[in-house]
């Protein structure tokens, strides 16, 4: 195996050895170069031997650095090397057998990449790893590594998952944990298939993983309104969403009376917003180490909040905004939009709930409205000075919502200045008072 260099840094060290663009890399110090993870890794060492292959000849060359660390100064055609491993599985619960046609083509990209997981969070099903690659990051010791799991019994996870494989993927959590792999896992979580007496198998089970498992997400599964010809699902009643939130207390309750008082699986907080229960403290979610999964979002944002206005000096605010998010997170900032007026003289928000009418009314999160839906209910009403929406609507990028409406086309639509907004409590309170840059 190799990888083509595409260019070679000025003055780096890879240059000094007299590699060129074009050069196939080979091996660093004995060892096959693949992909990104090899690269980086292997190239962590004061003195490096290069394998190349030019012109079908080998060529031998070696570095060496003062700082261990350093990079060499090669680049590659893509980040990763070679090209993103795409899903193997057809779970049932999918999100993007749920998209509409006609979106870009990215969207509809079913990632399950081991590296993706180290290197950006993402997380894989474990089913699309070669021997070569579970013993790589053994090896290397890649940790944490992040899971979807879904459930513990081998037989539901082939069914759920449609995967002759799922069922037997189990084994590798196994092979992580015995060297000490570390692993945050999640279980997606669909009525009556694999909440209730499977939940609690689930837990039971990962929870004989700990320490390498270092945290449990329930989510409950997204459904959009394009769900023609798809396995039949539906959405948690209150009734149910609060048995999941139940069966959680009560694994917490016995697996921290054994584990010093630590806490290992988490709701996410979509099942609170669902049963109508109060959300934890921001204590309750330790380090949030699943955050990404919704776990704590509302409870951090609402600590950074209010810490936030406590130390903020109380003033006259002559300002006027419109604060718009999903349904989900409606309640929450509105309550917290009322106290920074409390606090602040002449300050007027107004917090409106945007319907996804793109996706359909059971998707409720902020970071799948689109462009169009704030298009659509914001035009026409008198917005104030600003309008603030979740960051997490947009694109990696920052520049455009899932349905390509950008930025500069909703602020000319609107006739307003639109900021986008981290959720971060001390930048969503900064933001109402300063305004954006």
């Amino acid at each position: 195996m190799s990888v083509i260099v595409e260019k070679v840094s000025p003055e780096s060290y890879g240059e000094k050895a007299g590699v060129l663009a074009g050069d196939e890399l080979v091996k660093i110090n004995s060892h096959e170069i693949f992909d990104v993870l090899d690269y980086r890794f292997y190239i962590q060492s004061r003195k490096l031997k290069l394998e190349i292959l030019r012109n079908g000849e080998t060529v031998v060359t070696n570095i060496r650095k003062s700082d261990e660390f350093a990079d060499i100064g090669l680049e590659f055609k893509t980040y990763l090397m070679d090209k993103q491993h795409s899903c193997k599985n057809k779970c049932v619960f999918c999100f993007v057998d749920q998209m509409p046609k006609g979106m870009r083509e990215t969207l509809y990209f079913k990632d399950d990449d081991s590296r993706m997981s180290f290197l950006f969070g993402n997380y894989i099903t474990l089913t699309g790893l070669c021997e070569r690659e579970v013993q790589r990051i053994i090896d290397m010791h890649i940790s944490p590594i992040n899971i979807s799991v879904h459930t513990m019994n081998p037989k539901l996870r082939v069914e759920m998952m449609k995967n002759r494989f799922a069922g037997e993927s189990l084994k590798i959590l196994d092979r992580f944990s015995e060297n000490g792999i570390d692993m945050n896992t999640q279980l997606v979580l669909c009525p009556g298939i694999n909440d209730g007496d499977e939940l609690r198998f689930s837990l039971e089970e990962l929870s004989k993983l700990s320490p390498s498992v270092k945290s449990i997400a329930a989510v409950p599964v997204g459904l959009t309104k394009y769900r023609d010809g798809l396995y039949p699902l539906r959405t948690y009643t209150k009734e149910e969403a609060a048995n999941v939130i139940d069966i959680i207390d009560e694994f917490n309750a016995h697996y921290s009376f054994y584990n010093g008082g630590k806490t290992l699986a988490y709701a996410s907080d979509e099942f609170y917003l669902i049963a109508e229960r109060e959300l934890p403290d921001a204590d309750y979610y330790g380090e949030f180490s699943q955050l990404d999964n919704g776990v704590g979002m509302c409870a951090l944002l609402k600590e950074e909040f209010l810490d936030a206005l406590e130390n903020a000096e109380s003033k006259t605010i002559n300002r006027s905004i419109t604060v718009a998010t999903g349904y989900a997170a409606h309640k929450l900032l509105s309550n917290l939009c009322k106290k920074a007026e409390e606090k602040f003289q002449g300050l007027k928000i107004n917090v409106i709930k945007i319907k996804n009418d793109f996706f359909g009314d059971t998707v409720t999160v902020a970071g799948l409205i689109t462009g169009a839906d704030f298009k659509a209910q914001l035009k026409d009403l008198d917005l104030g000075d600003e309008l603030l929406i979740p960051r997490v609507s947009l694109r990696n990028e920052g520049d455009k919502f899932l349905d390509d409406v950008t930025i500069e086309e909703l602020s000319e639509e609107l006739k307003v200045k639109v900021t986008p907004v981290e959720n971060d409590g001390a930048v969503f309170l900064d933001t109402i008072i300063n305004g954006g840059a």
